[in-house]
């Protein structure tokens, strides 16, 4: 670890213009296409040695990382027994979303704490990566030290998807899609450790800003649902906050995940940086990730402008946790149809 900005030392550099759509999609393709037709030994056993001879990562770095998980799991209980619960209760939102509150005010503290470390290292230091995107890779060595800050970052992040790997089997109420969150966690945790072991530490940060700020939004939307209704009275208030949410949640995905995402960090990782470090490490299996990770976005974008064209065209009453399971009532009056049917 150091503590000086080495990201940060070719700053005078001339900073680059960002690329459009079909800019990014001619180069990408011909960097690439290039980059592996240049590939003559590409392969297992390549891939072996490239691991053994860059990655670098330390024991007391992995004891660190589950200390970490356990405290988050820690602290996620102790909040929610002393702070959360009984303030649902004193709130008398609904029974059934008494158990789920806790859960979304555990994750917007965290996303709402590990996006404002985010903005801080982008906007407030002397760090250019936002700015100037292909600088992440300026000056890059292998086993190069990882400054400090970016450090505390990774190992905050690194540690959360850890805990929540736990989390989401154990503590969090299990929904349709929780078995898909667990497969995601590991897949972040794996990208999270793999990056910091290669020493992309600095594209990382990038990613974590560009990523966390929906789900802020997200986990506040949540919140507001199962506080519209408390003590059996409906609050206008939260309901109007849980549709601006939806509104903001919808605008950013697109603008974070969809338009700064590809031209900035997809330019970064697949053009620029075969430029400044020529051969560089795992160049294929990163790119690849981070270009199924644009697929995801794009994938569950659809799934939000259908449902924000549901809400305005009246097919959609009220915003809802879509992703719970049928409340256990429901589906007890859906087993008890079926006995009748049966029986008649």
């Amino acid at each position: 670890m150091d503590p000086d900005h080495d990201g940060s030392s070719s700053d005078g550099m001339e900073m680059e213009t960002m690329p459009g759509y079909m800019e990014l999609v001619t180069r990408a393709y011909s960097v690439m296409f290039s980059a592996l037709r240049d590939c003559e030994v590409c392969g297992l056993e390549l891939s072996r040695r490239t691991l053994l001879d860059h990655a670098y990562i330390t024991w007391t770095e992995i004891f660190m990382f589950f200390m970490c998980a356990v405290m988050w799991t820690k602290v996620r209980k102790g909040l929610t027994v002393y702070i959360f619960e009984p303030f649902g209760q004193w709130c008398c939102i609904q029974p059934k979303d008494i158990s789920k509150m806790p859960e979304s005010a555990w994750k917007l503290v965290f996303y709402t704490m590990s996006w404002s470390y985010s903005t801080y290292l982008l906007f407030f230091t002397s760090y250019s990566f936002f700015q100037n995107p292909p600088s992440v890779f300026y000056d890059w060595k292998s086993g190069m030290s990882v400054p400090t800050d970016i450090t505390i970052a990774y190992l905050i992040q690194g540690s959360f998807y850890g805990h929540s790997i736990y989390a989401t089997i154990y503590m969090d109420a299990w929904r349709k899609d929780s078995l898909v969150m667990v497969v995601h966690h590991f897949i972040t945790l794996a990208l999270i450790t793999f990056s910091y072991a290669f020493r992309y530490h600095n594209i990382g940060i990038l990613v974590l800003f560009l990523h966390d700020i929906n789900d802020i939004q997200l986990e506040f939307t949540k919140i507001n649902v199962y506080f519209k209704t408390r003590g059996g009275k409906e609050y206008l208030i939260n309901d109007v906050l849980s549709n601006m949410g939806v509104i903001s949640f919808s605008i950013t995905w697109f603008w974070f995940r969809l338009y700064w995402f590809p031209l900035k960090v997809l330019w970064a990782s697949c053009v620029t940086s075969i430029q400044s470090v020529p051969h560089i490490p795992f160049y294929f299996f990163f790119n690849i990730l981070l270009f199924a990770l644009l697929l995801m976005n794009i994938y569950w974008f659809l799934f939000i402008v259908l449902f924000v064209v549901k809400a305005l065209t009246g097919q959609m009453t009220e915003v809802n946790d879509v992703r719970e399971y049928e409340d256990e009532y429901l589906k007890e009056k859906k087993d008890t149809n079926d006995q009748m049917s049966t029986e008649g």
